[in-house]
């Protein structure tokens, strides 16, 4: 079987060129063809001889992922859903900014964790992404922006518990970061998400530079092993002291993810309580009101009470930002467009 390219590490493909008597240099221009200028085969990576493109095209293959449909938002938003090489399928999401775009991101199709409020947490788990499978949905929306460079900012809050596929987040963050040979992303605006996997976010803090983003979503531990099942072994506390050591680059703050659900978590109580827990972190806390799907048990609060949580931490001297879904009309819920791509054919 022919190895796709993509698949291919740094440290791989230079060690395929040696074994071959290849100039070591030659990697770093196959991946700059690759990750800066987005080509889509070898032929048009054109200061190689014509004869090392045929080398190339003889032992690898050029695999990108399959766009089974976009839809575009009246807000900007775009969600592709892509369709893997076994069928499977995950999504992304475009995000307008101001002057800029963010782009979320999966890791796993599926997930694993069981959280009540995620519905791709209730189509359960299939497989662990590869790094290039992870890398190919940033790859292929880059590709169909008039000018890519808008693309500034990753955050990988999609499909999957990043942590839990560990061993492919990292040369998926390699690639994407380098600013030699990848695709250039500033380690500052590459956001990774958990659910709380203790020991792997201690890792990321080892061995990377990017952001972290811890999803809480409540103050207790009762209260959030109903709602968050990886509580249960890893709890509020040991969670909390993990992100004291966690190593932070200097100027930035661990981000914490707080969904407020309609009178489950969102009176001034909580606030409080949120307030007390986060108080000796360096933290910012993103309020992120429900975003309701079909059949769901929870429901988003009144405007209201959003702002006067929010108003709150504020008080308390905390950066607070209200995050609102964008794409509303398009199945923004992640896992929402996947689950009706699987259930019934949808127009293209």
């Amino acid at each position: 079987m022919i190895n796709d390219i993509k698949s291919m590490t740094r440290e791989a493909l230079l060690a395929w060129l040696l074994a071959h008597g290849e100039k070591p240099y030659r990697a770093d221009q196959i991946l700059k063809w690759i990750y800066v200028r987005l080509v889509d085969g070898f032929d048009q990576m054109t200061d190689l001889s014509k004869a090392f493109r045929g080398l190339l095209a003889e032992h690898f293959s050029y695999g990108r992922l399959e766009v089974d449909r976009v839809l575009a938002s009246d807000d900007g938003t775009r969600k592709f859903l892509f369709r893997l090489h076994d069928g499977h399928l995950v999504e992304s999401v475009l995000i307008p900014e101001r002057n800029h775009y963010t782009l979320c991101i999966s890791s796993q199709v599926g997930c694993a964790q069981g959280c009540r409020f995620c519905l791709t947490g209730q189509g359960g788990f299939a497989r662990n992404l590869a790094f290039s499978e992870i890398v190919g949905q940033v790859w292929e929306v880059r590709r169909r922006l008039e000018d890519p460079s808008q693309l500034t900012n990753l955050v990988f809050m999609g499909m999957g518990e990043p942590l839990a596929n560990y061993g492919q987040l990292l040369p998926a963050i390699e690639i994407l970061t380098s600013s030699e040979w990848g695709m250039k992303f500033a380690s500052r605006r590459v956001t990774v998400s958990t659910a709380g996997l203790v020991p792997r976010l201690i890792d990321l803090g080892r061995d990377t530079r990017v952001n972290l983003a811890v999803s809480l979503n409540e103050v207790d531990d009762e209260a959030r092993s109903r709602l968050m099942p990886i509580n249960r072994t890893y709890p509020i506390g040991q969670l909390l002291e993990a992100c004291r050591g966690y190593p932070l680059p200097k100027g930035r703050k661990i981000t914490f993810e707080y969904i407020l659900f309609r009178g489950l978590n969102d009176d001034l109580d909580h606030a409080r309580r949120l307030a007390r827990l986060l108080g000796p972190l360096k933290a910012k806390i993103n309020l992120i009101p429900f975003n309701p799907y079909p059949d769901s048990p929870f429901e988003r609060p009144e405007e209201k009470r959003i702002q006067t949580f929010q108003d709150f931490l504020i008080g308390k001297h905390f950066t607070s930002v209200v995050r609102y879904s964008k794409g509303l009309d398009i199945m923004a819920a992640c896992g929402q467009l996947r689950a009706h791509a699987q259930s019934k054919p949808m127009p293209r």
